[in-house]
C-alpha cells in the first residue's frame, strides 16, 4: 500500500496485515499465561467487531466511550470504532459515575464499551441523565447475569453476531472503511480538567498519522520494538504510542495482567521502548532506597561507591563522551555488580529509548536513571499537539531542557514569555466549544501552550519554567515558579507530593504528602507503631526527616540565580494524601492548584500567620464513594532558608 494511501488506522492495519501478519501485534497476560495476536489475528478480531458494530446500528459519527484498563480488546475497539466511521472516546477508568457521565453526555455517546460489572454499574447509575446511550458492551460478564439486558451486549456475542452476518455486511463496512480519509476523527480525548470542566479535543487521522510517522523516524522505531501498555487509555501519551505509533510502525503491544502485576509484567516483557511519567521513576527510586535501608553493610557500601561512580561519568558514557580508560573499567564492574541489577529491578533492561513527560521531572532523578545507562530522555506535549512539541536528541539529553522542536514542529515565544507552537499534530478542535478553540488556537495554527519558557540561543532547546498561571512573584519582586521546587522535593523516596506556595507573599511556603511506603518501612524497621496515615505523617521523626529533605532543597537553591528566591520557608506535612476523589488532582495525578488553594486556605493562613499549630477538618470521600470527614491538628515548621550563593558570589 502506498503511503499516500495509508490516512486511517484501518489503512495502516491493513497495510501491517499484508507486510507482516505472522509478527505479533499484542501480546496480554491472561490467568497468569502471555497470550498472543499476531497482525492477521488482530485484523481478524477488529473486522468482526466492526461488523458486530454495524449489526449494532452504529452510525458514522457517532461516539463510542471505551472504559477499561489496557487490553487488547479496547484498542481493537477504537480502531473497529473508526473502520465504521464512529468516533472513539475513551474514558478513564477509574472515574467515578459523575465523571464519566459528565463525558457520555458531553460527547453524546450512544455506545460505550466497558470491562466489567464495575463500570457497568457506573453507566447503570448515570443512565437516566443519558438518553443518548443506546448500548453498554461489556468484556467480561461475570456478575452480571441477572441484569437487565435489554441495553446491554457482551463483547463476546458482539463478534459473533459480526462473523455470522459478515456476507450481508461486508460490502457496507468496506465503503464505510474507504470512505476514510486523513481529515477524518481518529480519536476524541478529554484533557485533565486541572483548571475546570475537561474539554473534548478532536485529532483528526492526519495528526496522529503524520505526529506518528515523525516521532518513530526521530528515534528510528521499527516492527521489532515492543512496549508495555499500561497507563490510561483516555491519555494522548497511550494513545500515540500504543495505538499510534504502534500501527505506524507495526510493532508489539503488550498489556499487563493487572495494574498490581505491571512491574512484575513490565520485568517479563523487558520492551526496548518505553514511556512513563516521572512518578513511575520517583516510585522505583523509592523501592530501591527501602531496599538498600534494609541491605547489609557490605551491600549498602557497594551500592554507595558504584552510584557516586555512576552519577560521575554515566550519564558521559551513554553520550559518546571522552571518559578515562580506568572510569570505564570500573563503570563495568559497575554495570556487573549494581547497574544491570538495578535496570532488571525496574524491567528497564532491554530499554533502547526512554521517554517521560507529563510533568517536570526533578534534574537529580533524572540523573539518576541516566546514570544507569538507561537512555531517558524527556519530551514536552500536550493532549492538543496530539503529544510530540519538542524531543530531546540523542547526545543533547539536559535535565534542564525538554529539546528541540519535534521534526515538522514551529516554536515561538510570547512577549508574556508564554510558549507557542503550531504542526501537523495540532488538534482540530475542542468539541463544542468554539470559544475555548478560539482562544487557544489562532488563524494561523499557532497554539498557546499555557507554559511559560524561553529557547536558548546557543542550543536551540526549550526549556519549561512552569505553567504560565502559575509563575508569580515573591513580594519583593523574585521569580516564583513553585513545580520547579516541588520537583527537586519528590526526587527523596520519603515525599510522594509537594505544593508550593508564595506568588505574591514574602516567601515560600509548602504542603508535603509523604510517601505511606516509604515511611511505614522506615517506621516498621525502627519499631515505630501507628494507627493510620495521619498518626505517621505527624511523628515529630518523619517531620525531622522531611525538614531536612526541605532544607537540602533550599540549599541546592541558594545556587540558582533565577529561582534562589524559592526556598521554602516553613511547611506542614498533610494529614490526607491528595486524591483525585476528592477533586485535589486530576486523574493523571497533576495537583489542581486552585482547589488545593480553596480547600486547604485554613492551613495556607496559618503558614504566613506564624502559628506553630493549626486544627483543621476536612472532608474526604471513601472507596465505596461515600462522604465522610477527618479531622487534625498539625505541626507547622520552619525551615533553615540559606544566604543567596550565586548572588554572593557574584558580589
Amino acid at each position: 500500500m502506498a503511503s499516500a494511501e495509508l490516512v486511517s488506522l484501518p489503512a495502516l492495519l491493513a497495510r501491517n496485515m499484508r507486510d507482516s501478519g505472522s509478527h505479533p501485534a499484542y501480546r496480554e497476560k491472561e490467568y497468569g499465561i502471555w497470550q498472543s495476536w499476531s497482525w492477521n489475528e488482530t485484523g481478524a478480531e477488529i473486522e468482526a467487531l466492526a461488523l458486530g458494530f454495524l449489526d449494532l446500528g452504529v452510525a458514522p459519527g457517532e461516539h463510542v466511550a471505551i472504559v477499561g484498563r489496557n487490553r487488547p480488546h479496547f484498542y481493537w475497539s477504537m480502531v473497529a470504532a473508526q473502520m465504521v466511521g464512529a468516533v472513539p472516546v475513551p474514558i478513564y477508568q477509574d472515574s467515578v459515575a459523575e465523571e464519566i457521565a459528565y463525558v457520555l453526555d458531553h460527547c453524546g455517546a450512544a455506545y460505550a464499551v466497558v470491562e466489567d460489572q464495575e463500570q457497568v454499574d457506573k453507566t447503570i447509575e448515570v443512565k437516566d441523565r443519558l438518553p443518548g446511550l443506546k448500548v453498554v458492551i461489556y468484556l467480561d460478564g461475570k456478575g452480571l447475569r441477572k441484569y437487565d439486558h435489554s441495553h446491554l451486549k457482551s463483547f463476546a456475542d458482539l463478534q459473533a453476531a459480526g462473523r455470522e452476518k459478515r456476507g450481508t455486511l461486508e460490502a457496507e463496512l468496506s465503503r464505510r472503511r474507504d470512505a476514510l480519509t486523513l481529515d477524518s476523527t481518529c480519536v476524541m480525548l478529554y484533557t485533565s480538567g486541572t483548571t475546570g470542566r475537561p474539554k473534548g479535543v478532536v485529532l483528526s487521522n492526519n495528526n496522529i498519522i503524520e505526529t506518528s510517522k515523525s516521532s518513530g523516524q526521530f528515534d528510528v522505531l521499527s516492527k521489532d520494538e515492543s512496549i508495555l501498555a499500561y497507563l490510561p487509555m483516555a491519555w494522548v501519551g497511550d494513545f500515540i504510542f500504543a495505538v499510534g505509533q504502534a500501527y505506524w510502525c507495526g510493532f508489539c503491544v503488550c498489556c499487563p495482567e493487572s495494574a498490581t502485576t505491571m512491574h512484575d509484567n513490565l520485568r517479563e516483557i523487558g520492551p526496548s521502548y518505553f514511556f512513563a511519567p516521572p512518578r513511575f521513576f520517583e516510585e522505583q527510586i523509592t523501592q530501591i532506597t527501602i531496599r538498600m535501608e534494609d541491605a547489609g553493610r557490605f551491600k549498602k557500601w557497594l551500592y554507595g561507591s558504584g552510584m557516586r561512580l555512576a552519577r560521575r561519568v554515566g550519564p558521559k558514557i551513554l553520550d559518546g563522551e571522552s571518559v578515562s580508560g580506568m572510569d570505564r573499567l570500573k563503570y563495568k564492574l559497575g554495570n556487573f555488580f549494581v547497574y544491570g541489577p538495578l535496570r532488571n529491578r525496574a524491567g528497564l533492561s532491554n530499554v533502547r529509548v526512554a521517554y517521560t513527560a507529563g510533568e517536570a521531572i526533578g534534574p537529580e532523578l533524572f540523573a539518576f536513571w541516566r546514570s544507569l545507562g538507561i537512555n531517558l530522555k524527556q519530551l514536552y506535549g500536550q493532549t492538543e499537539a496530539s503529544v510530540f512539541i519538542t524531543q530531546q536528541p540523542d547526545n543533547e539529553v539536559r535535565a534542564d531542557t525538554v529539546g528541540v522542536p519535534s521534526p515538522g514542529v514551529e516554536l515561538k515565544i510570547a512577549e508574556s514569555g508564554e510558549v507557542f507552537y503550531r504542526s501537523p499534530g495540532t488538534f482540530v478542535k475542542y468539541y463544542k466549544n468554539d470559544e475555548s478553540t478560539a482562544s487557544t488556537k489562532d488563524a494561523e495554527g499557532w497554539v498557546a501552550t499555557g507554559d511559560a519558557g524561553f529557547i536558548e540561543e546557543s542550543s536551540g532547546h526549550l526549556r519549561i519554567i512552569d505553567r504560565v498561571k502559575d509563575v508569580g512573584k515573591l513580594s519583593n519582586g523574585a521569580l516564583f515558579a513553585p513545580k520547579y521546587v516541588e520537583n527537586k522535593l519528590k526526587f527523596f523516596a520519603n515525599i510522594l507530593e509537594a505544593v508550593v506556595h508564595g506568588d505574591g507573599r514574602e516567601a515560600c511556603t509548602a504542603f508535603i504528602n509523604i510517601d505511606l511506603t516509604a515511611v511505614g518501612n522506615w517506621a516498621e524497621r525502627n519499631n515505630i507503631a501507628y494507627g493510620s496515615y495521619q498518626e505517621l505523617a505527624g511523628h515529630p521523626q518523619v517531620l525531622d526527616t522531611i525538614q531536612a529533605h526541605i532544607e537540602e532543597v533550599n540549599e541546592s537553591l541558594s545556587t540558582d540565580d533565577m529561582l534562589s528566591g524559592c526556598q521554602v520557608s516553613r511547611f506542614l506535612v498533610l494529614h490526607k494524601e491528595l486524591d483525585a476523589d476528592d477533586g485535589e488532582m486530576t486523574r493523571t495525578r497533576k495537583v489542581r492548584r486552585n482547589i488545593v488553594a480553596e480547600k486547604f486556605a485554613d492551613l495556607i493562613g496559618a503558614l504566613y500567620d506564624g502559628s506553630d499549630r493549626v486544627s483543621t477538618e476536612t472532608e474526604v470521600t471513601y472507596e465505596d464513594g461515600r462522604k465522610g470527614s477527618i479531622k487534625a491538628t498539625l505541626e507547622i515548621r520552619d525551615a533553615t532558608v540559606f544566604a543567596i550563593k550565586a548572588l554572593e558570589a557574584a558580589e
